[in-house]
Formats: C-alpha cells, structure tokens, sequence
C-alpha cells in the first residue's frame, strides 16, 4: 500500500503556499531521509522549510527516488526542518544556520522511526491540508477542519468527499451500493448492532482522520464495494495533554466531551469521554398510486414525528513499546445511546373516483436503549533489521439494545371500525471476536514489499421479538403468535490474502490475492431452519501507477468484492408498524459479487491539484429492497437479489489554496448505472446519480478562521431514485490564551432544514414521497486544550569540510 501513501503524501506537498527569496543572498539546505529499520531510502517523504519561529512552512519539497532533497535560492538565516511520511513518526530539525560562511548546509543522513517505535513526537507547528487525495484512497484530516469541532462522527461524515450520510445517519460511498465503516482498521458492524449509533455517538475529537477506500488492501474484508475507515487519535504529544470542549445548538443538542493521554519514554495512556443530547423533528408526506386491471386507488400518509436522544462514548487505550522490537497496544470502548419517540401518522384512502373513503389515526411511541462494549488487542514485533513486521490483533465485542414501541390505530371515519392497539418489544444481543495475523517484509532490499496474512471472524445475533394485541373485551395484551419469534444467526468468516508491492523509479505496482470461506447458519423459534451451503470466494486485485516530473500521477486498478447478506436482510420477522407497508428480511438471498476498475490521473502545482478517475463496475446478483404491492393494497418490501447492476462514474476532485490563508476543494461525481432483472420488468431501468462538493476556508486576522461547505446529491436507484438534496454549513473560529482556548460558532442548513424526496415504482405502483428535518441549526462551541510537550532535539552535522556542491 505504500505506492497510496506516496501519492497522500504527494499531495500534502501541495498545499503550503510556495515562496521564494528575491534576495540576492542565497544559500541551500540539503540532506537524504532513510527508514531507522534496515536504511533504505523514503522517496516522496514531505520535507517542509520554516524560518526560525514561523508557523507556516516557506516551501515544501518531496524526496527523489534515493530519498534527497536540496533546498535552493534561500536567503540568509535559521531555518527548522519538518521532515513526514505515512507510517513514521515526523522528525524535526532545528536551528539550521545559513549564511555566507556556510551557504550548503547539509544536514545529513534522517533516520525516520515507525510511529509504533517512535513515541518521542516532536510538535507539529505546520497544519495537515483538510483533504489529500491518493490513488485508491481519500483523506479527510478532521483536526484541519472547523467545522468538526465539538461534533460528532456522523457530522463529520456529511462533508467528507464521496460520502452520503441519509437522514438516518447511514453512510454509504458515493456510486456504491454497499459500503462498510471500519475504525482503526477494523470492522464496526461488529462492535454494534446498529452502525448509525455508534457513529453519532462518536466524539469527532476523539478521531484524527477519515479514510475513504475505493479499492481497499488485501490486509482488509473484501465485503462491500468500498470502505470508510475511521482512524482514532493514538494519544498527543510526549507529556500530558488533553482537551475539554462543550457545545449547544439552537435545537436543542448538547455536545460535551474530554480527552487525556499521558506519553513517556515508553509507553502512552489515553481515555476520553463525550455525552450528547439531541432532538429531531420530522414532517413528510407520501403519495402512492395502485393500479390494477379493474380498479385504481390511492393511498396518502402525512407523517409528523419527534424524537430525543442522548447518549455516552468513553474510551481507555495503553500504548506501550515493550523494546525496540515489540509494540502492544490494548484499547477498549463503551457505548451507550438511548431515546424516546413519538409519531403521529395519518392515513387517507382514496377510491378510483378520487373520493376519500377512510381516514385512519395513529400514534407510535418508542423508547429504544443499546449498550456496546469492545477490547481490542494488537501486538507488533519487528523480525530483522531488513523491515520484517509481524502483527496479531484480537478483538472480542458484545452488545445489546432494546426497541418497546406501541402502535394505537383508530378511525375518523367511517366510524364503524374498530380501533386497535399493539405493542412491539424487541431484544437484539450481539457478540464477536475477531482476529488477525500478518506478515510483511521486503524481499529483495529494494523498495518492494511482501504482506501475507490470515484473519478469523466469528459473530452471533439474537433477535428476539414479542408482538402483543390489545383485547379491549377484556382489557389486556395478548401474544400475537404469528409475528412473535426468535431470529438466531451464526457467521464464521475465515480469510487468507498474499500481496506483493514494488516500487521504483515512480513505478508502483501491486498484485494481490485474497480468499475468504464462509459459513453462515441461522434460524427462528418458530422452527424454520436455512442452511446456508459453506462458500469459498476468491478475490484478486491488482493496481499500477506512475509517478512522473515530480507532478503527475496515473494509475489503474482492477478488484473483486463480494456484498455478503446478513442478519438484517435475512431475517424474516414482520415489521408491520405500518400496516399498509410492511416490511421483512429474505433468507432465500445469495450473495452478490462486484468486479471494479478504475483509472486515475493526478496533477499537482504548487497552489493547486487536480486528480480526475473513471470507474466501471459490474455487479451479479445485486442486493437491494424491492417493493410490490397486493391487491388489498398493502405494500410489502424486502430485499432480493433483483439482478444486475454496471456503472460507469466519473470523479473530478479538486484543491486550490492561491495564498497562505486562503484554501478551496471540491468534487464531483456523475455516476451512469443500468439494473437489469428477470425478477420485474419494472427493475430494468438506468438513470444518472450526481453528487458534487464545494468547501472554503479562510484564515483571518486575530487568529479567526473562517470555512464553508456545500454538499449537493440525487441518486438513481433499483426502482427508483432518491431526488435532489442540498445542505449547507458555515463555521466561524477564534484563539485566544496563545492558541490554548478556541471559540466557534455553526450553522448548519441555516436557510432551510434539510429537505429529501424519494420515487418509487413497480408493476401495479408508483409513489412520491417527501420529508424535511430540524437540520437547520446553530451551534456554539467552546474547546479548551492544555500540554505540556517535550520536543526532541536533533542535532545537526558540521558542514563538510570539502568543496561545496
């Protein structure tokens, strides 16, 4: 994956404005970057220029090929060196004099240590760009941005490039129809039960950056069609340091969170906090016609609902450097989110001749709770000098969550029918353990790299759901049978993968070998029983990219990806709390398999970058909801696997920053997809999805900070497409107490509360549905961060004593 790494670190080159001396005085400032573990040389480290006291780097350079880097035309003074590559702890060096007595200064040979291995960091002074862009994968820097002060993990992914976060906080890549959200390189959707939770209960504090994974390593699950992989912050610098922050919205939502660590010689302790409360509005509105041969008629519902939530992440993490060689790490996690609802529905029936013939009232109430709870362990061991690595890591996850919700029907008219009232309790307990060893090394002592591995993955889920009706003869709850039972599923997942990655002279290229054999059981009370035939899949990749004059970039890469189906689109329980569109799983479903290619292309200035891709994917089987409604009218939905999906997408991404204080980014994505499907004619559709970013920030006087987002997508789907949708955050910030306190104020969608509408059709139905949310919201901040950091001291070489050239 190193070939991805260079071309990140490529584009962080880019962003610090460029400037040279115009004095006649000039000196250079030279030298060569290696690893500390076996010496090779680091090509396209970062190695950026300050003037002795500034915050902001002069110029940037990039290593060649052999991991040398000269600075030219410098006017006479001192100078500090920031020298950074992905993987390694970044290394200073300070007070560099260059005068006319010593014009060529050469600092030497710098050894670059692996972050595991170097705990002793120096203070980063210079600030990561918000967005880097790699060949297969995209960077989102969250401490760069203003607006994810104080918020949560679901907020920061809204403004992420390529991602869409829905209204129910689920967060897919854009053109993909099934992506997973991994943190720390592990897989989320088993540490929890509902993914949409855990992220909105994650403080974005506690997170350093966001990775988006078209085409992710070997080392990973090859489910879905791309990942999001969620990176935590390791711990702060050498010393104690730490944070408390607090915020409030207009809304009603309440943000609170602290972080501490305490880093020494050897070993780093971390732990952090965060509640929330929040509140959420929703009015929508849905229209849905059903026509058949001999009748038509018409189905309205207009919806009006409120919830509010809180929740609580706190987190406990030991770093510890056993020698020079071994590295463990134990971190651990606990979760809580709770919330109380309330909805009330309306449901108007409409006979052919428009006339509306029933209204029926209904009022839901929810109360919902889950706990989550997840070790994990990952151990390092460096196996010789030449950049041997082995690791293990284990994980073991549990949680639970409890849904109580009630359902009350009653009629306007006509007034002759009787009213109704149910009660739904739902239990979900979720446990396991994952593991994974690997191995990598270089073979030939040249700038390759050999990785090889297994993993073990094992979950369980019991879903246990109890329907009960009201009787009002005799006034109480009795048991429904037909929609009370018990949902038992097992999944074991067991993985190998080889990968061999070689690099030189701006080549890099990448092949790669990844099979997985998996066996899935499961079954209700009810004494129904799926027996899943164990499956091995084989999943090849292979990539190719060329560095070239320092500013160009192209690259091509093909995978395969599997979307495996799971509990919640197995599960066969009834959700009829919408007794005119009910809802349920399919376990008759196989999985689906994606076959990816995409070709990219980079340009880098120095004010500006510009890396363009075309993707083509083609997926057999493809897992989506599909809907159809009976003759009674009811609307019944589940999943199937409705056929065949290509596509075909272009991506523009852009950055521009044409001073030192003032930067711009953008994307845009048009997406071209065809479903074809034996199962409905109505399936066989094509359409365009769009989705376009645009973000500003502005660093002003009297350390304020200004930034902005605009986020735009409509997106076709297998019968229908969820239409247009704009949103907008602006975010003011300010420093005081030397950089120590920050205030910020937000406004998120200040115009409007976020809008969506979505079309649906079928055979015998087409609907129209629409909603808006409480979105539009302003929020004030205050951040308070206290250190007391210990910088490293590197010492620099005497000048040569001959000829200087």
């Amino acid at each position: 994956m190193k070939n991805l790494l260079s071309l990140t670190l490529f584009l962080f080159s880019i962003f610090p404005f460029l400037a040279k001396s115009q004095t006649t005085d000039k000196g250079s400032i030279r030298g060569k970057v290696i690893e500390e573990v076996g010496a090779m040389p680091i090509p396209f480290a970062v190695v950026a220029l300050f003037e002795s006291g500034a915050e902001q780097p002069v110029v940037t350079f990039q290593t060649d090929e052999n991991g040398s880097f000269k600075f030219n035309n410098l006017k006479f003074g001192i100078y500090k060196l920031k020298v950074s590559y992905v993987g390694f702890g970044s290394l200073f060096v300070n007070e560099i004099m260059v005068s006319k007595a010593d014009f060529d200064k050469n600092v030497g040979t710098l050894k670059l240590a692996t972050e595991q291995n170097n705990l002793n960091e120096v203070v980063i002074t210079a600030e990561k760009p918000v967005i880097e862009v790699g060949a297969d994968v995209i960077t989102y820097n969250v401490g760069s941005s203003i607006l994810a002060e104080g918020s949560t993990a679901t907020d920061v992914l809204k403004n992420v490039p390529m991602v869409e976060v829905d209204i129910d906080g689920n967060t897919i890549i854009s053109g993909k129809r099934s992506t997973r959200v991994f943190i720390d390189g592990k897989p989320s959707d088993y540490m929890t039960s509902n993914i949409a939770d855990l992220l909105n209960v994650l403080p974005s504090d506690a997170i350093e950056k966001i990775e988006v994974m078209t085409n992710p390593p070997a080392k990973y699950s090859a489910d879905g069609e791309g990942i999001i992989n969620i990176v935590m912050k390791k711990g702060f610098k050498v010393g104690f340091n730490g944070n408390l922050g607090i915020s409030g919205g207009t809304q009603g939502n309440i943000n609170t969170n602290a972080n501490a660590s305490y880093r020494g010689e050897k070993y780093s302790i971390t732990g952090g906090g965060a509640y929330r409360t929040g509140i959420s509005k929703r009015l929508s509105e849905s229209y849905r016609t059903n026509f058949f041969p001999d009748t038509t008629f018409y189905y309205n519902q207009f919806d009006n609902s409120r919830s509010e939530s809180n929740g609580g992440n706190f987190r406990a993490a030991l770093d510890w450097d056993i020698n020079k060689k071994q590295n463990l790490r134990i971190n651990t996690s606990y979760n809580i989110n709770g919330s109380d609802s309330w909805s009330g529905n309306d449901f108007y029936y409409i006979n052919q001749e428009e006339i509306t013939k029933r209204l029926r009232n209904q009022v839901n109430l929810g109360d919902n709770s889950s706990k989550n709870f997840v070790i994990n362990t990952d151990y390092s061991l460096t196996t010789d000098t030449a950049g041997g690595k082995l690791t293990a890591g284990f994980t073991v996850n549990a949680n639970s969550s409890n849904s109580l919700r009630s359902f009350e029907r009653t009629y306007a008219f006509p007034t002759n029918l009787n009213p109704s009232l149910q009660q739904n309790d739902n239990e979900v307990g979720n446990m396991g353990i994952n593991f994974n060893l690997d191995y990598d090394k270089p073979v030939f002592k040249k700038r390759d790299r050999l990785e090889f591995g297994l993993a073990f993955n094992y979950r369980k889920n019991d879903n246990d759901l109890s329907v009960d009706n009201f009787n009002y003869s005799t006034q109480q709850f009795v048991g429904n049978a037909k929609l009370s039972n018990k949902f038992f599923y097992n999944e074991n997942i067991i993985a190998g993968y080889l990968s061999y990655n070689y690099r030189k002279n701006g080549w890099s290229a990448k092949a790669a070998m990844r099979s997985e054999y998996t066996n899935v059981n499961f079954d209700l009370s009810t004494g129904e029983i799926y027996n899943v035939d164990p499956y091995l899949s084989f999943f090849p990749s292979f990539s190719l990219n060329r560095f070239f004059r320092k500013r160009y970039n192209i690259g091509a890469s093909y995978s395969v990806r599997i979307n495996r189906p799971r509990e919640n689109t197995l599960n066969p329980q009834v959700n009829n709390a919408d007794t005119l569109n009910i809802s349920y799983g399919n376990p008759e479903l196989s999985p689906s398999y994606t076959h990816q290619f995409d070709i990219s292309f980079g340009a880098f200035g120095k004010q500006w970058s510009f890396t363009p891709r075309i993707s083509y994917s083609n997926a057999t089987g493809v897992i989506e909801r599909y809907r159809f409604v009976n003759t009674n009218g009811i609307s019944e939905s589940t999943f199937n696997n409705v056929g065949t999906n290509y596509s075909v997408a272009l991506m523009l991404i852009g950055n521009y920053r044409p001073t030192k204080t003032i930067s711009a980014n953008g994307n845009f994505s048009v997406i071209q997809s065809n479903y074809r499907s034996s199962l409905n004619s109505s399936l066989n559709r094509g359409g365009l999805s769009i989705r376009s970013r645009a973000g500003f920030s502005m660093q002003l006087p009297y350390k304020t900070a200004f930034e902005a987002n605009l986020n735009y997508n409509n997106n076709v789907t297998a019968q229908g497409r969820n239409q247009a949708s704009i949103n907008t955050s602006f975010g003011a910030r300010k420093a005081f107490l030397k950089n120590r306190l920050s205030a910020r104020i937000s406004a998120n969608d200040p115009f409007r509360g976020r809008r969506n509408s979505t079309f649906n059709e079928g055979l015998n139905f087409f609907s129209n549905s629409y909603g808006v949310n409480n979105t539009n919201n302003i929020v004030f901040n205050l951040n308070y961060r206290f250190t007391k950091v210990k910088v490293n001291k590197v010492t620099v070489p005497p000048p040569p004593t001959t000829s200087k050239n």
